[in-house]
């Protein structure tokens, strides 16, 4: 992981409305239009302004799947696709070899990516070099370790609001206990709340 310098958010501007801007890549089956869904309710539980919708398309087992979050602290009048993300979370690694995941992307933006590779090994060396708000996470693991299923969604927010600090932790949680039952959401909670640390110990680690 590179270094990660002044972890704060970064809004985009919409007319007089500052936009921080996610775009969410997966595959089908992975929960890409949940992950978006729970992000907005995050800002909506700390009383702020979302959007959350996916893009048109297949959305069958294993097809590429693209959804989109907006939060402000104001209404947010646009609702397109979001071109020029401030954050990308990448729930499958391998899309990186098939879809422009990075299009758009800010020089000061930050990509969350699911796996345990380096950025060499992804294929991103070169890239990762130049965007120092770069970071992998091991959320399969964490999901199969927590959930017993290999469901990414819930833990990379954990792991987005660490990286970000664009929503907080308790935010995250509270989100997915309204979305899943109990235990269900005791464990993505559980498994939200590793990725948040492990970010964080990633980050102090690279101070």
């Amino acid at each position: 992981m590179q270094e990660l310098e002044g972890v704060v958010s970064s809004y985009q501007s919409d007319g007089e409305v500052y936009v921080f801007q996610v775009r969410i890549h997966g595959r089908g089956g992975q929960g890409v239009v949940t992950a978006a869904e729970l992000l907005a309710q995050s800002a909506f539980d700390e009383k702020r302004f979302a959007q959350a919708f996916p893009s048109f398309g297949s959305e069958r087992t294993g097809a590429p799947v693209v959804a989109f979050c907006r939060i402000a602290d104001e209404q947010i009048r646009v609702r397109e696709p979001i071109m020029f993300p401030d954050a990308i979370i990448i729930q499958d690694s391998t899309l990186i070899k098939q879809v422009d995941v990075f299009a758009g992307l800010r020089s000061d933006g930050y990509a969350l990516i699911n796996s345990t590779r380096s950025f060499e090994q992804l294929g991103i060396g070169e890239l990762a070099a130049t965007h120092p708000r770069f970071i992998t996470v091991p959320a399969t693991a964490l999901a199969m370790e927590h959930l017993g299923r290999p469901v990414p969604n819930a833990v990379l927010l954990g792991a987005f609001a660490a990286l970000t600090q664009t929503v907080s932790l308790h935010s995250v949680t509270d989100a997915i206990s309204e979305k899943f039952k109990p235990k269900v959401a005791a464990s993505n909670c559980a498994a939200a709340t590793a990725a948040y640390e492990y970010v964080l110990s990633m980050v102090a680690s690279n101070a």
